[in-house]
């Protein structure tokens, strides 16, 4: 048996598979996150920590035998995230988390420093790690004063599992002190946020092992003999690997609450003035692109609460035949937008309403809006030298035909839709657990699943449909100076 954790932002998800990879049991463990400002999100670690013992004990109370035979566990996580410790290895302060927009201005002063993207080969978002420990060196110093080490969320709880310092390659690439293209840490970049190397944890690639989980821990879950933790991978990394698109010709589209257009990459291909992430693998030698849109399905839970009507009452009016686009375009910028405009304060738009726009021609154009959002990430991976000849779908949003119809005709290249299962994050880490445990072949463990049916793109429309896209492109400049 193999455990895959999952540390996401709303909770922790404990995934258990077999030696044939089916999932045998999982457990979830909610997470709450703290908004003490605007712009502020953070959570407490040890919050983490206790996610994770509830997780794993609803495991044990079910599957007690099954979770015995643990010989591997590997970690996936929400990116980002600065939790701080000091010299003890107690935690500073509540961990500045991935959606915490409060370190924007020292993201914009690391990013003007022309070393940051030629050695990241991405912009410095707010989102990054690096600017928020400019902002605690600038608004906290006594805390800064005391940061003996760095981690990312996962890696403090491996911390906890393993009494271990270390990560991997693919979620330590989004801190802004990765050189991605050498897969190490950047004396240089870390000093320009007056950091060394002694702050920072020690790397391993995802598929290695990273530690082994305390005897103590071990005896808690039932598990017998020296259980190894992977080194594991961040959320998208690791739904990639759960996904089988690991190699240089797999991508795929994450239909979620945001959205994600994700491709791995044989080599390495930066290109920040598109805002494309480019980024290490779990895989050694690989790593991925991702075009990120911060309100996909979200964007259509806004339109629920308006209209009193449920996402899927709203994509079932529109019938199963898509739809020439009707002129009124929506931009999905709810709370700006990553890929390909990397702008924080630009604000969602309605164009071309009439008295003739009801409820069913505003949810066709939010999901026509999502779908061309997605557009704009496929142009952003093209200039940065990747082309997409199809992509498999995931997320929540993936159950409505008709949006993965839309979506394959903005983007032109089919649409798969895998076979029942589960292949996020959770199952991808317990496949790096099964890989680092048993020292196999990754390419032979991370397999895509079975596709049960193809969306193709509906050729009639896809005049109709560049035209609307079109139309979409010319509004970002438009309202940009008036939206924020």
């Amino acid at each position: 048996m193999y455990l895959g954790l999952d540390l996401g932002t709303s909770g922790v998800k404990a995934l258990l598979i077999n030696g044939d990879q089916a999932v045998v049991a999982s457990a979830n463990a909610a997470l709450d996150v703290s908004r003490p400002h605007d712009g502020w999100s953070e959570q407490d670690p040890a919050e983490w920590i206790r996610a994770t013992e509830k997780a794993v004990g609803k495991l044990k109370a079910s599957h007690a035998a099954e979770l015995a035979a643990a010989k591997g566990i590997g970690l996936s996580g929400q990116m980002h995230g600065a939790t701080l410790l000091d010299p003890a290895g107690a935690v500073l302060r509540p961990c500045i988390l991935w959606n915490d927009t409060r370190s924007h201005q020292q993201a914009a002063r690391l990013d003007a420093d022309p070393r940051f993207r030629a050695i990241t080969g991405n912009i410095v978002f707010p989102g990054f790690t690096a600017p928020k420990l400019a902002w605690v060196k600038e608004n906290e110093p006594k805390v800064f004063a005391r940061v003996a080490k760095v981690l990312l969320p996962k890696d403090h709880l491996r911390l906890w599992l393993t009494g271990e310092f270390i990560s991997e390659m693919s979620d330590s690439a989004g801190t802004s002190w990765l050189d991605v293209g050498r897969r190490a840490w950047s004396s240089e970049l870390l000093a320009a946020t007056d950091l060394d190397e002694t702050h920072m944890p020690a790397l391993v690639e995802g598929t290695e092992p990273a530690g082994t989980l305390k005897a103590s821990l071990s005896a808690r879950w039932g598990m017998g003999g020296d259980v190894v933790v992977a080194g594991g991978a961040g959320d998208n990394a690791a739904s990639a690997c759960g996904m089988g698109a690991v190699r240089g010709d797999q991508a795929f589209v994450s239909l979620g609450t945001s959205g994600v257009l994700f491709a791995a990459n044989a080599r390495y291909l930066p290109n920040p003035e598109s805002a494309v992430h480019a980024f290490c693998h779990a895989l050694p030698e690989t790593w991925h692109q991702m075009g990120v849109i911060l309100s996909a399905t979200d964007s259509l839970n806004w339109l629920e609460d308006i209209t009193g009507r449920s996402a899927k009452e709203l994509t079932d009016e529109l019938g199963a035949q898509l739809h020439a686009p009707s002129g009124v375009t929506f931009l999905p910028y709810l709370s700006g937008e990553r890929t390909p405009h990397n702008d924080a304060t630009i604000r969602g738009a309605f164009s071309g309403l009439s008295h003739q726009s009801g409820r069913a021609v505003l949810t066709q154009a939010v999901v026509e809006g999502v779908a061309f959002a997605f557009r704009d990430s496929l142009e952003a991976l093209h200039a940065a030298g990747t082309d997409l000849s199809r992509v498999t779908a995931i997320g929540g949003g993936s159950r409505s035909r008709y949006w993965l119809k839309a979506i394959a005709t903005a983007l032109g290249i089919p649409v798969d839709i895998p076979a029942d299962g589960d292949f996020g994050a959770a199952f991808g880490a317990a496949r790096l657990g099964l890989i680092a445990a048993e020292k196999a072949d990754p390419l032979s463990v991370c397999v895509p699943p079975a596709t049960a049916e193809t969306i193709e793109p509906d050729a009639g429309l896809s005049q109709a449909y560049e035209d609307a896209y079109r139309r979409y492109r010319a509004l970002y400049p438009a309202i940009r100076g008036v939206s924020s």
